[in-house]
């Protein structure tokens, strides 16, 4: 007999259909698995033939043939342990054939347990763009492909229940979509940090417009606890940023029963000894890396310096772009890469040129090697690049007295609210994204601020693309005030953004 179990697999973050066919005849016993299954989908056989004899059920001794369909497109992981198991139960009347609206996806057990696999959400959501209406997957993936909607999510522990659920003798109760509400509690708070307001002030500039910065200054300034601060003053995520990002995590199983959805926005912080191919993603199924792991947040390069240069290169196009295409023999796959890029580096080798206790040993020559690990394109995309400077003993010793996170994302929250009234639905996330066209309608700077601007242009030598970032910075400190127009002031304090000279280790 034949039966067709409707099924999904994911190739990067999108979800497609998968038919498994199975088909039992008479004939030498024997088990083929064919539609270009890897090594995982073909090990399936032994999972299933266990499973369906320790859960009381006879495994035929028959010629089995099972199709994962379309056949030209190359199967991975161990989703289809769950269909191919229906399949055959059909396929030999154990059960009846279900309806072409229920699609089963799902791990097994020797036992017969079901367990979590990744890319639910992906796969939920290409059901939902298919026609299914009920979506069979693991008690542990339920909570998350819940969160596609417009699905009645079946939560299973184990094969007995779900053959009792598809008889009619015992339903399974579906699993409700997760809650997301914000969560305001965050573990870092701003009102830690001693001093440095400078740096506070550039951090929520930053945030309210989502631009990439650097900072510079010497061991223990505090450059790692300020950007490991940075999210608790981010905007909240919509439940479109809700989905992508929560599909990227999904796809590299970083998701599950407690963390079905992510809430938050990422904040990665890959040591300095990753590869490129971590960062930017690859490998044999084509992953993701850590760029598209920080998409919609944070990404985090402490001591920048000691990248590979093949790493930080990596990152310009999809600091522009907004995304990044692995190209393999295997296949293309592009993965959603929109993040802030926020960096640390020492001015440097030793960390202390330029401190005033002399302790820097460091030469000229030595400074500027170290500098030019950092290519100039790549310094061109910072929106910002701030000192921090080491403290004093005064200010040290006292309490810590600054704004909580909680004051400063308020600020914050209603500066990405005036740029989603200009922009609209359809126009760029943020201040940071702005292009040609809304450079020219919302950064129109008065004869004043033309003067000023000409000025740092041939003071500073600056490029095209450090031009349009310091009005995009303009623009973003312009709205912190609520202010309609950029005036000398705001542009002023973005052009100060970009005086620290890295390779003299001073304000220029």
């Amino acid at each position: 007999m034949l039966s067709k179990i409707q099924s999904l697999g994911c190739r990067g973050i999108g979800g497609y259909a998968v038919s498994v066919e199975c088909y039992v005849s008479n004939g030498l016993p024997g088990f083929d698995m064919v539609g270009l299954p890897d090594m995982a989908v073909k090990e399936a056989r032994e999972r299933v033939r266990s499973a369906i004899k320790n859960n009381g059920m006879k495994f035929p001794v028959s010629r089995m043939t099972v199709n994962l369909a379309p056949a030209d497109t190359r199967k991975a992981g161990t989703i289809y342990d769950l269909p191919v198991l229906l399949g055959i139960l059909c396929a030999t009347g154990e059960l009846k054939q279900p309806p072409a609206t229920a699609a089963f996806f799902g791990e097994l057990s020797l036992a017969g347990e079901v367990r979590g696999v990744p890319g639910a959400l992906p796969m939920a959501l290409a059901a939902v763009r298919l026609g299914v209406t009920e979506l069979y997957v693991p008690a542990e993936n339920a909570a998350e492909a819940a969160f596609a909607e417009e699905l009645t999510v079946y939560p299973v522990k184990n094969v007995a229940q779900l053959i009792a659920h598809l008889r009619g003798e015992e339903r399974i109760a579906p699993t409700s979509p997760p809650e997301t509400g914000r969560q305001d509690v965050f573990p870092l708070d701003f009102a830690d940090v001693k001093a440095q307001e400078n740096v506070k002030r550039a951090l929520e500039v930053a945030a309210a417009g989502g631009h990439n910065v650097l900072l510079v200054g010497p061991p223990g300034a505090g450059k790692s606890m300020l950007a490991k601060r940075l999210p608790s003053i981010l905007p909240a995520m919509d439940r479109g940023e809700m989905l992508q990002t929560t599909e990227i995590h999904s796809v590299m199983g970083l998701t599950g029963g407690e963390h079905p959805v992510v809430t938050q926005r990422p904040f990665r912080a890959p040591h300095h000894t990753v590869s490129y191919v971590a960062m930017a993603g690859g490998g044999t199924n084509l992953k993701p890396g850590e760029m598209s792991l920080a998409h919609n947040g944070i990404l985090f390069l402490d001591e920048l310096p000691e990248f590979a240069r093949e790493v930080l290169e990596t990152m310009r196009q999809p600091l522009e772009d907004g995304c990044v295409t692995i190209s393999r023999a295997a296949g293309s796959v592009t993965y959603p890469s929109r993040f802030m890029l926020v960096c640390a580096m020492n001015p440097c080798k030793c960390g202390w040129y330029g401190h005033p206790s002399g302790r820097c040993r460091c030469s000229e020559a030595d400074v500027r090697r170290y500098h030019a690990r950092i290519s100039g394109p790549l310094l061109d995309r910072m929106d910002l690049i701030v000192e921090v400077p080491a403290l004093e003993f005064e200010a040290l010793k006292g309490k810590p007295s600054g704004e909580s996170s909680a004051a400063v994302r308020a600020r914050v929250d209603a500066a990405r609210a005036v740029q989603r009234a200009r922009f609209g639905a359809d126009g760029p996330e943020s201040n940071a994204h702005m292009g040609p066209r809304e450079l020219t309608e919302c950064c129109r700077l008065s004869p004043a601020c033309e003067t000023l601007m000409r000025g740092a242009f041939d003071r500073m030598g600056l490029t095209a693309r450090s031009y349009d970032r310091i009005l995009r910075v303009a623009r973003t400190i312009a709205d912190l005030e609520g202010a309609a127009e950029i005036g000398p002031t705001h542009l002023a304090e973005a052009i100060q953004y970009r005086t620290y000279d890295l390779n003299a280790g001073l304000d220029g």
